[in-house]
Order: structure tokens, then sequence, then C-alpha cells
């Protein structure tokens, strides 16, 4: 029997597997996760797994280790390389492997590294990634001899990501790609793509040297922005770093949201769709639940995470979800999981065969003045207690409460929401309003709230309208 193994304490995480390259996280956990997850697929009765990485440094080396653990249980990997997360989600489903493993850090910083892992065509998470944790520390593992070989679905990617696209006029395109993994199959959409394209930071380089490749993050567009404004452009698109995650810019250089680009998107989807029931996280803008009803369509509240809105679509056969964060999910033509270059060709289709600007479908959208998603760093063993005592006095005062994840509260003013992060040791706290004025009466009650707790009331920057 192979020796255990045991994972540092902070790395089976809610959605994935993250740590510190060389100190929490190094290619013994990589190996480690490879035994663990293909015993796992080998006792469901799976033979292929598919293997891909993204641009940072250390990726190829823990998918080196990563693929010697899934070999050692008697699978065949098929190895597809350097590229997008949601490259790894197609090949998966397109070759119809049994399971998908991502060496990925999103959107952390450069001395991170983590691991994504679907089964079949679901997300693993939650329990199951503690799971993989308890099997390695009893070396709980299957021994066989399997095998590897490297495939490239690259072209076939790309040709399905066109295959939707349904423009009827050209338009003049800036992207973003932030040095992530997107950065080669970028080039190779946008040369059959129909229009004219800026590539902003297409070379791979996990490095990251231009910016932190997060779209979701206003400091992190300047440069988007700065191309669209010099080169006329029609939108502006970003990525993260491994391209699940999608930013975009209207032509007058303005921000549009996840959950604005989600009710753009609803509208759309809903003509083929009709009654169809639309999912959004609990920090999404009210403005995108009325938009979804507005079109007929069934708002659905859910909790925030990838992988927990991916789980819930395919229970409720919703064809759209989406986050606050840029995870956004088709099912409509689409496989039901966040790909941020395909989210960009459907954003580019939409303004082009509607024949009218980003920015004028932007201004169609209720406006409502907001605070940003705002965070506190917390005990990791006092932030759930907190949520739940705030819940219990809100409760206790009649308040409209919605706690599918944590504390959303509807008044007159519009909401506010306090959660505890599932990943890391941070509440998180989020209001929104019709007017300036009810916007502050909300941060008030939100904060009163945190002050019965014991808290410092967290500053929140801003109240900018979106």
């Amino acid at each position: 029997m192979s020796e255990a193994h045991t994972f540092h304490p902070t790395v089976l995480r809610e959605y994935d597997i993250r740590g510190i390259v060389g100190k929490t996280l190094t290619p013994a956990d990589a190996r480690a996760v490879g035994r663990s997850f293909g015993t796992v697929v080998v006792r469901k009765g799976g033979k292929t797994v598919c293997v891909g990485y993204d641009g940072r440094l250390s990726s190829p080396e823990l998918e080196e280790a990563l693929v010697e653990g899934l070999v050692s249980t008697g699978l065949h990997v098929l190895r597809i390389g350097l590229g997008p997360t949601p490259m790894l989600y197609f090949a998966t489903r397109d070759r119809e492997a049994a399971a998908g493993i991502m060496i990925t850090g999103s959107h952390n910083p450069p001395d991170y590294n983590g691991i994504k892992m679907m089964l079949g065509k679901g997300p693993v998470y939650g329990q199951q990634i503690l799971e993989l944790g308890t099997m390695a520390a009893k070396a709980d593992w299957e021994q066989g001899q399997g095998s590897s070989e490297k495939i490239d679905v690259q072209d076939e990617y790309v040709a399905r990501l066109l295959k939707d696209y349904d423009g009827t006029r050209d338009l003049k395109i800036a992207w973003d790609a932030g040095n992530g993994a997107s950065g080669e199959i970028l080039r190779r959409l946008t040369a059959k793509l129909p229009g004219k394209h800026v590539l902003l930071f297409d070379d791979i380089d996990g490095n990251f040297p231009n910016h932190h490749p997060d779209p979701t993050v206003e400091a992190n567009l300047v440069d988007l922005k700065k191309a669209v404004a010099e080169h006329g452009c029609d939108i502006g698109i970003g990525f993260d770093g491994d391209g699940d995650r999608i930013g975009a810019i209207d032509h007058k250089g303005r921000v549009v949201w996840g959950d604005q680009l989600v009710a753009l998107y609803a509208a759309d989807v809903l003509k083929s769709h009709p009654g169809a029931t639309i999912i959004a996280d609990v920090k999404a803008s009210q403005a995108l639940f009325d938009e979804i009803a507005k079109h007929g369509g069934n708002p659905l509240m859910w909790k925030t995470g990838h992988s927990l809105l991916k789980a819930k679509m395919a229970e409720t056969g919703s064809p759209l979800a989406g986050e606050m964060s840029g995870h956004i999910f088709f099912a409509d033509k689409w496989y039901g999981f966040d790909d941020a270059l395909y989210c960009g060709v459907r954003l580019v289709g939409l303004v082009s065969k509607l024949n009218t600007t980003l920015a004028d479908l932007r201004d169609g959208l209720p406006d409502m003045v907001n605070t940003p998603e705002t965070r506190f760093q917390i005990d990791e063993e006092r932030k759930f207690a907190v949520v739940e005592e705030v819940k219990g006095r809100v409760k206790a005062s009649g308040a409209k409460v919605n706690d599918i994840d944590g504390v959303r509260v509807t008044t007159d003013d519009g909401w506010w929401l306090l959660r505890a992060s599932n990943t890391q040791d941070v509440l998180v706290a989020r209001a929104e309003s019709y007017s300036q004025e009810g916007l502050e009466r909300l941060k008030g009650a939100l904060i009163e709230q945190l002050v019965a707790s014991g808290l410092s009331a967290p500053s929140f920057e801003g109240g900018g309208s979106h």
C-alpha cells in the first residue's frame, strides 16, 4: 500500500483546491489529488479523464504530478495542454470522458495555483472535495496500470465557440486576455470572428506583467478602456486568468457589470425559452431579477459560487445563470458551464444583431445606486455565527429576509446583504437602492447589525450607480 498523504488544512476549499505554490501546494499534493480523484472515477466505472493547465509558471510541474497520480489508479488520461478552464470543460464533454481536471490559479496572485474538477457533466465541490483529503490520509487508493496521451482540441474548441455566433453586422472589439490562459484561443477565435479586433496582452505569461487578471475589478480594466477609446471600439471584453469570468466595457468606457450582462443575455435567451427559469446569485442587483420577470422569465435567487449555480441549473433545467463575479453559464445552445470566451461571442452577436450599442442596452436597464462588494476580515470561527446572529435579529423584527446564502434584507429603499465567504475568512456586505439617500439608510441598517454583533463597521467605498 502506498504512503498516505496529508494536505495543508487551508488547501481543500468549497469550490476547488487552492494554495501557495511550494508552501501549501506542491507537486506531492497534485499527485495525491490524482490518486484520490482517480480512485473516485475508477470506482464509478470511469476509464478516461481529461487534464488541462493554465499559464502559471508552476502549472506544468503540477500537471505532470497530477497525471502521474491519475495513471497510477489505472485511468487513461487525455492531456489537452495549456489553455483556459472552459476548454478543459469542453474537451471533457466533447470526448465523453468520465471526468476532467484543470490546474489553475484562476484570478489569484501569481504565487498561487489550484485544481478545479468535474465529474461526469457536473462540478466537484463541498463534501466531495473534503472526501479526497480523507482518502489521501488513509491512502485509500486504487492501483492500476493506466496510460496518458497528449491531444490538441484547440481548433475543435474554437470552431464550437464560433458556431453560435449570430451577428448580422461587423463590430470593432477590443479584447484583453490579461496575459492569462485564454490568449492563444483568443487569437484563433478573433481570426475567424467577423468584425475588427484589437487584442491586448494575448501572450500567456504567468508573471501577469501588465495587470492582475480579474476583470471584475475596475482598476484592472484601465488598459481595456483606453484601447476602446483609442481605436473607437464598439465593445471591450476582458477575461480572468483562466478564462471562465468575463468583464465588459461599452463604447463610452463604462463597465457593464456581471449582473447587467446577465440581464441583457436573459432578454435574448427568453425569446427562445419563454417562461424559463433564469438564475442569479444573492449578490446580484434587484434590477436583474425584475428584468428577467419583465421579459417573461422566472427569476431564481441562489447561493453564490460557480459550482452551486451549475448544480442548480442542471436541477431546474435553466438555460442561463450568472454571478455578480462574471461567471456566466449558458445552457442555451451551450453546455451549462462558465465560459468567458463563449460569453464574449454571444455578447458581440447580441449587440450586432440588435442593431444597437452596448451603451444603449446598458442604459435601458434600471439605474440603481449601490455599494461595491465590501469584504472585511473576521475570525474563521466567528464568520458564520455573526451571520446567524444578524439573521435572528432581522427575522424577529419582521423584516423581509432571504436567507438562502447569508442574509439579504429587502426594504422600500432596496436591499442589503451580509454573507460569509466560503473561500476566505471574510464577511461580504453589499447594499443597493433606488436613491443615494436610500442607500445611506440601508448601509446604516447593515452597520447597526454588525455593531450589535460586536464588529466595527466596514468602510463602504463609493456608492456608484450601475
